[in-house]
């Protein structure tokens, strides 16, 4: 069994409104806390898109787990999914234009009544398809066919996974999440997925504290590859890691635990003008469960939507000027540019 917390909306928080956490993160006194002004140094501002490559789109925040980090605030008691009709909108979209990857997200997609048609449209348009998996969604019984689903699509599998023992995933995640996890990623290997062939299975690992990711990408992917191996038999392709944005709960628990003004300090002083050119808005479209348009997923959940006169739904989609906008940036953006970068395909740089 798996314990879920009630989610900011269900608690009535403060922090469950996007406005009020824009205004938290504006009244921080940080020094070089002004995002824009770094990237002038740069010579990147104003920041805007070289084109869209991938087409992210989040079907909706119901979810059978409330993560302590999420920045989605996404949970069981949850109600915003995307309807048919958006999602069909989607696809036309992307049958329209060239753009080649079309990103799922949530909440746990596979909740949404329209994922499967998601899946199998854009299949059928020859793109690349990801499935942003929680992986105890796995372990549900009436998801159970839900691997030989994506296995018979070809479809890529980027699956949350904190760590390789069970005390730092149930930490963050919910005490139960950790086996029921393993469980998922049999089930994924035994159809295939993690051996190295069309099947690709990438797991995400995220700090549970209010740090950056330690050692890099690739060191701690030799390391998860076998410690897995080693302590459970599990394969898997590749590892990417992910900066904790400050924003929805984990923008809480930052502000309850005394950390924020130390997080954000941190990620700006970590600011690196190698990793800005990098930045996932310049190539991806964010699509809300209402086909609203947003830089980025984070973007959408702090309620930005595409700005400076760009088209602000999927009904009004235009490519070339969606493909070439001006991106809104906030502090929240010093997460992406910390360190080694930080993108929903792992470090930039």
């Amino acid at each position: 069994m798996i314990v879920t917390l009630p989610t900011l909306e269900a608690r009535g928080a403060p922090l469950a409104d996007p406005k009020e956490q824009l205004r938290v993160l504006d009244a921080l006194p940080l020094r070089g806390g002004d995002f824009e002004a770094r990237l002038a140094e740069n010579g990147l501002q104003p920041l805007t898109a070289t084109g869209i490559h991938v087409f992210q789109v989040n079907v909706g925040r119901v979810c059978n787990q409330t993560c302590n980090h999420c920045h989605v605030d996404a949970g069981p008691t949850r109600t915003e999914s995307m309807s048919a009709e958006t999602a069909e909108l989607a696809l036309r979209v992307l049958a329209a234009s060239s753009i080649p990857t079309l990103d799922i997200t949530g909440g746990a997609p596979e909740l949404s009544p329209v994922f499967r048609r998601l899946v199998e449209g854009a299949r059928a348009l020859g793109r690349r398809v990801i499935d942003r998996c929680n992986l105890t969604i796995l372990a549900l019984p009436r998801f159970a066919d839900v691997p030989e689903f994506l296995a018979a699509h070809e479809v890529e599998v980027v699956a949350s996974l904190p760590h390789y023992r069970q005390s730092q995933t149930d930490r963050q995640r919910g005490e139960g999440v950790f086996e029921r996890s393993l469980d998922g990623l049999r089930r994924l290997n035994d159809v295939g997925y993690g051996q190295g062939g069309r099947l690709r299975l990438t797991l995400v690992t995220n700090p549970s504290g209010a740090f950056l990711p330690g050692a890099s990408q690739a060191t701690l992917e030799a390391e998860w590859k076998r410690e897995l191996r080693r302590l459970h038999g599990l394969e898997f392709d590749a590892l990417i890691t992910i900066t904790n944005m400050p924003i929805a709960r984990y923008l809480e628990w930052l502000e309850r635990t005394g950390n924020l003004a130390g997080y954000m300090e941190k990620l700006v002083a970590a600011y690196n003008p190698a990793a800005a050119p990098g930045v996932m808005c310049r190539t991806t479209l964010s699509v809300g469960w209402d086909g609203r348009l947003h830089d980025c997923d984070f973007n959408q959940m702090l309620g930005l939507e595409t700005g400076f006169g760009a088209p602000r739904h999927l009904a009004e989609f235009d490519l070339e000027a969606l493909a070439r906008r001006r991106i809104v940036t906030r502090r929240h953006c010093f997460g992406c540019t910390a360190g080694a970068g930080s993108s929903c395909g792992g470090q930039t740089v």
